[in-house]
């Protein structure tokens, strides 16, 4: 989890929401990934799916089977169908998303016996260091949106 702290880290140093993700197989890191969609413009460039291609790459397979995906927010919905599709064996993640969470906040999706593959699921690993992190982001980005705000106002008086 701390390799996928560190990909989190990556994201929030370029401005994008502090998301990381990495996959091991046997023990070593095959995949990794951090969020790359504002910087892509690319709706589908969560961590998880950028740590799933490398992946994919490095087992030149579609199949992460013996696989487990470590990320620091519990994966949305795209990202949950991915890991199903990808056959990953096993995800374990930090914080909860209650927005967007498709793992266990508003959906059970990798242990959904009504789909082909079912993914076991460990929850709360440094649940703590990935949520401050998020919460440091996001305070951050409201105090800019809101500095951004005035000086638009102060402009705005000026030139009445």
């Amino acid at each position: 989890m701390n390799a996928a702290l560190e990909e989190a880290d990556k994201a929030a140093l370029i401005g994008e929401v502090p998301i990381g993700a990495v996959i091991v197989h046997d023990g070593v890191i095959i995949g990794r990934g951090h969020n790359l969609r504002e910087h892509s413009q690319d709706a589908a460039d969560h961590a998880e799916m950028i740590a799933i291609r490398e992946a994919n790459a490095a087992l030149h397979s579609w199949r992460l089977i013996d696989c487990t995906l470590y990320v620091t927010l519990e994966p949305c919905v795209m990202c949950s169908g991915a890991i199903i599709n990808a056959r990953v064996d096993r995800v374990v993640f930090g914080a909860r998303d209650p927005k967007a969470g498709g793992t266990k906040s508003l959906y059970e999706i990798l242990t959904d016996d009504r789909l082909n593959h079912q993914v076991s699921i460990e929850e709360g690993v440094l649940a703590n260091r990935a949520s401050q992190q998020l919460k440091r982001f996001f305070k951050a980005a409201r105090k800019r949106r809101k500095k951004v705000k005035q000086e638009k106002r102060a402009r705005e008086k000026k030139q009445d």
